[in-house]
């Protein structure tokens, strides 16, 4: 009898946590899958594409969009998945959607792949109310067209009218972003790139602008395009000149063996990547003119090479390479003190390529100055420093071989010529002048 009692309860407790077993995979979820949509936006274009993200425990079983107007839904997208996964990334387009201008909602069906519902998983419904639109934004330039030298910078003042994500000036295809101002304008700093001639360059200046919808204006921006000349140099190097770059600088050549590889490639690979860190840097420009007035130069300095130097090298009697030099070298004393050209936030400190020890001040609006081959850095990321404040030291780290102050200037991450920036009279006719004029 106490057999059949202790049996009994036995299997009384297996049934009872058979029932809670199943009762915990039936239940123990709930809830439909997380969706989040990107862009997070009421307003879309025909050029919109939406990218849902839905993240659940059990996995991902299916998603379906639809467009929701006057009780109709029209299908966008359906899928059923193979695997699944806990986390989907689905994109979906609007351009075949079919949609007229105004108002609509989206509806979005996702299931999970639990076991709730016997089998059919939890499914959540979401609506989002969203609006089509079609029209672009309207872009007003309030400057005059400006006057702009080949290597140097002009600015626009312009307004948009409507809310915009991105807007700036396009330079054939490189896009320099406007800043916009406490008034609603934007104001946008953008160069006449040394490689490019007056006809190229008057052409290839567009404004543009992007509203939230994802709708794009693209116009010719007139200037004023003159061409300026640059100075060409023919210079030999030798074996010793080789060697000693190799022994500076050969950890930035990897495994290139000759010298002169070593060089070719720090002449052009190490160039070109330093290039490129430099436009990086524009990203992290403040939207207010932080400057004031000209920039000063080093003082009691002699220029040694100046912007747009076109520089071929020769190598037994062969043409091996060429570069641009893309600022002005200043000669003082050595390891003068290197005072900063204006006032504004250090956004880079340390060792950088061909530049060795760099310091680059950002001033607001996409204008940056910068300062190589220091000896000594004496300031530090994210400090605020005045015009005429000490940040380190002539030196000749980097490919540089004489101490020297290499300086230099950048507009919308790219190198332009100093010596506007250095004229006060170009600051006031181009820059404070213009601004003050605009419509």
């Amino acid at each position: 009898m106490r057999k059949k009692n202790f049996l009994s309860s036995v299997i009384t407790l297996i049934f009872i946590g058979a029932l809670a077993a199943a009762g915990y995979i039936f239940f123990k979820d709930l809830d439909g899958p997380t969706i989040t949509i990107r862009p997070d936006t009421d307003r879309v274009s025909p050029a919109t594409v939406l990218t849902f993200t839905l993240q659940d425990p059990s996995g991902i079983r299916s998603l379906s969009v639809g467009v929701r107007k006057n009780n109709v839904v029209n299908p966008l997208y359906s899928k059923h998945f193979d695997q699944y996964l806990t986390e989907r990334i689905i994109e979906v387009p609007l351009k075949n959607a079919n949609l007229r201008d105004g108002a609509f909602e989206l509806e979005i069906k996702a299931t999970d792949a639990s076991l709730a519902g016997f089998g059919q998983g939890n499914t959540r419904t979401e609506l989002r109310p969203m609006r089509l639109d079609v029209q672009p934004p309207r872009i007003s330039v309030k400057t005059l067209p400006p006057y702009v030298r080949r290597g140097g910078a002009s600015v626009i003042k312009y307004t948009v009218d409507e809310e915009v994500v991105t807007s700036g000036v396009l330079v054939s295809g490189y896009f320099v972003p406007g800043y916009q101002q406490k008034d609603g304008s934007f104001i946008c700093f953008f160069p006449y790139p040394y490689t490019m001639t007056a006809p190229q360059y008057k052409n290839a200046v567009e404004i543009t602008a992007t509203d939230i919808a994802g709708n794009t204006t693209r116009n010719r921006l007139t200037v004023m395009a003159l061409e300026r000349k640059f100075r060409s140099d023919n210079i030999t190097i030798s074996d010793d000149f080789l060697m000693a770059v190799q022994n500076k600088l050969g950890h930035l050549a990897g495994q290139a063996g000759s010298p002169l590889d070593c060089y070719l490639t720090i002449n052009n690979d190490v160039r070109a990547a330093n290039v490129e860190q430099l436009r990086t840097l524009s990203s992290d420009s403040v939207s207010g003119q932080l400057w004031s007035g000209s920039f000063q130069r080093l003082p009691r300095s002699a220029p040694r090479a100046g912007f747009g130097d076109h520089r071929f090298f020769s190598y037994q009697g062969r043409r091996v390479g060429e570069s641009y030099h893309l600022g002005f070298d200043l000669a003082s004393v050595r390891n003068a003190d290197i005072p900063a050209a204006n006032n504004g936030r250090v956004i880079f400190v340390g060792d950088m390529g061909i530049y060795g020890n760099l310091i680059v001040i950002d001033h607001g609006m996409g204008v940056m100055s910068l300062y190589s081959h220091c000896s000594e850095i004496l300031t530090t990321k994210g400090a605020v420093v005045k015009k005429g404040d000490v940040i380190g030291k002539t030196g000749s780290t980097g490919l540089a071989f004489g101490d020297h102050l290499h300086f230099g200037m950048l507009v919308g991450g790219v190198e332009v010529t100093p010596l506007e920036w250095l004229d006060s009279k170009w600051v006031r006719d181009n820059i404070v002048d213009r601004l003050n004029n605009a419509q």
